[in-house]
């Protein structure tokens, strides 16, 4: 239980576990690489939107800790086997997959969740649909989290897929998975409910948290209508949306790939994660193809990102990943690339700017490892160096930007450079502060201010990570109401404070494990385009991002020095300083200039 109390579970379980078992030292590829599979305390207890699960190892596309973190049933099923975490090490000498909780095709083990290996057979070699309806049929109530051929191959960016479109998308984990030679993890169907101190205040707790979605107008209307692609309007009238490859914020076929026409034109019917009551997901159809999504992101990279207003182009393009198993956003803005290198003569016979065909070959190229797939499936930073041109690639840390230019909004540009994981919006998001007004409206162009905003969201995200709970819950939803759940299923009070004091010690526990790995302040950047090249026109025209000063302010108010280092006064306030001297990382020299140590 002291471990639960300092990590929580989830992402912050999975920290924990790396930084102890020292993954910073490994090969993301090799056998000694782990991937931690953990649900969290929220997880499958009737909290809203609480089944969720997150999986934590190194890296391979981007060389820093990684969590990823996927939705529908999964990391239900894991805690109804009894099952607060699992760590996968090793490798298999042959392809093979792993049962959980079963002692034949469909029973539940009555000892507990004992384990079982298979060889994968012909698994082997399919995609994520065949793969996830041969499980179903070998074990008819099971839940099951597989990799694609794209996996297999070890592509950097591919993904681990469970209920056919739910991800743990990004930074290649399903590279990993492909490592070590395993193709799927199988649950058996568990009865066991995870143990609430106090189910008669969590059920109050819960009726009042969902009275709060039901009159949110973002949980309650604009995300089950029309999904997370109600954004692409949003953001292209901000001039904040990236369109070839962030050389421009606006895009002229935004309406023709917008939330309203894909409702219009391909949704069959919504659906939801298990437990869930907003139901932001999409069950979508173009000719006789059927599948999940497309999320905003896959609309954006194969979309603006590419110059292509061919909805239906992007839309198969978002199944052919999903089948494969591959990153949608690395996968689109690797191609956006090449598009550009192409139109700068780099790139002999390459794809061009608003090619819809290509998006959806690539696609299938790169989890082929075929022709020029075969370098595109090294991920944007590594393909542009390979080319001569590494600034074209969009990326922090060679992780690829999301669907937010930061010169449209220059806060997101600090959480994209501070991110503990590369190019990430998950970890704290500015749309709601810079765009949104939510839960109050900053200047978004302002570039000092704003970093004491972006670190409590920090630490907000790494706690819902942590709990396993959807971050849309948060439009809604305050700090109190996680604290007040939380407290519920323990048995205590635990405040709003103590929960963010507990997100604040996850973060810089991350940082610990980056240092460590041998990231510096240096990592902390963007890609040159956004610093240098302004905006030519439209509402954020003029605009570029004035980085340097902002991250002195983000240092200062983290408590860390003038090199991006937590010092001896702060990790001793979080309980980190035993953890930092483990990871061989010192203290920061001194604190940065002007900086309180009591900020969070």
């Amino acid at each position: 239980m002291e471990v639960a109390r300092l990590w929580l579970g989830g992402r912050g379980l999975g920290t924990y576990l790396a930084l102890r078992e020292r993954l910073f030292e490994v090969d993301p590829l090799s056998p000694e690489n782990l991937l931690v599979v953990a649900p969290g305390p929220l997880t499958g207890t009737g909290a809203p939107a609480s089944a969720r699960y997150s999986m934590t190892s190194r890296s391979p596309l981007t060389g820093t800790l990684f969590d990823g973190n996927s939705g529908g049933s999964f990391g239900d099923a894991l805690r109804r086997l009894g099952w607060d975490y699992l760590i996968v090490s090793g490798a298999l000498d042959e392809p093979g997959y792993v049962t959980l909780g079963m002692v034949g095709a469909d029973d539940v083990s009555p000892a507990g969740p004992a384990a079982g290996f298979h060889s994968a057979g012909d698994l082997w070699g399919r995609d994520v649909p065949s793969t996830l309806a041969r499980l179903r049929e070998l074990y008819p109530r099971s839940e099951a989290a597989v990799i694609g051929p794209a996996g297999e191959r070890g592509v950097l960016f591919a993904s681990i897929v469970n209920n056919r479109g739910r991800s743990i998308g990004r930074g290649g984990l399903g590279a990993v998975m492909g490592a070590k030679r395993l193709k799927a993890l199988v649950l058996g169907h568990g009865d066991r409910r995870p143990p609430v101190a106090d189910p008669e205040r969590l059920e109050f707790i819960v009726y009042e948290a969902e009275k709060l979605l039901k009159a949110n107008p973002i949980t309650s209307t604009a995300l089950p209508e029309f999904g997370t692609a109600v954004l692409v309007n949003v953001l292209d009238r901000a001039g904040a949306l990236p369109t070839r490859n962030h050389r421009e914020t606006r895009f002229e076929g935004a309406a023709a790939i917008s939330g309203e026409a894909l409702k219009r034109d391909h949704l069959r019917r919504r659906s939801a994660c298990r437990g869930c009551m907003i139901g932001c997901a999409r069950r979508t159809a173009v000719g006789d193809e059927t599948g999940e999504g497309p999320e905003y992101e896959t609309i954006w990279a194969f979309g603006a990102q590419c110059g292509v207003s061919d909805l239906a182009a992007v839309v198969r393009a978002n199944y052919a990943c999903n089948r494969a198993g591959l990153d949608t956003i690395t996968m689109g803005s690797t191609i956006a690339c090449a598009m550009e290198l192409t139109e700068l003569g780099l790139l002999p016979d390459g794809p061009r700017f608003g090619d819809a065909r290509a998006i959806v070959g690539l696609v299938a190229a790169t989890a082929a490892g075929e022709g020029l797939g075969a370098e595109l499936g090294l991920g944007s930073a590594r393909f542009a160096a390979l080319h001569g041109r590494p600034d074209l690639s969009m990326s922090v840390k060679r992780l690829e930007m999301p669907a937010y230019d930061p010169r449209g909004m220059k806060a997101q540009g600090l959480a994209y450079a501070t991110s503990n994981r590369g190019g990430c919006h998950l970890r704290a998001n500015m749309l709601g502060p810079e765009i949104l007004g939510v839960p109050k409206m900053v200047d978004r162009f302002a570039t000092l201010g704003k970093a004491g905003l972006l670190i409590n969201l920090q630490n907000l995200n790494a706690v819902l990570d942590s709990l396993s709970v959807c971050k849309f819950t948060a439009f809604a939803m305050k700090e109190d109401y996680y604290a007040r759940q939380l407290g519920a299923v323990w048995g205590e009070t635990v405040e709003p404070q103590e929960l963010l004091s507990l997100g604040e010690r996850i973060w810089n526990a991350e940082r610990l494990f980056n240092l460590a790995a041998g990231f510096t302040r240096d990592d902390d950047t963007l890609p040159p385009r956004l610093l240098h090249e302004p905006v030519a026109d439209g509402p954020s025209a003029g605009q570029v991002v004035d980085l340097p000063p902002m991250l002195d302010e983000y240092y200062i108010s983290r408590g860390w020095d003038e090199a991006g280092v937590p010092t001896a006064v702060k990790l001793e306030r979080l309980g980190l300083l035993t953890v930092a001297a483990a990871a061989g990382v010192p203290p920061g020299r001194r604190q940065a200039r002007g900086a309180d140590e009591d900020a969070p």
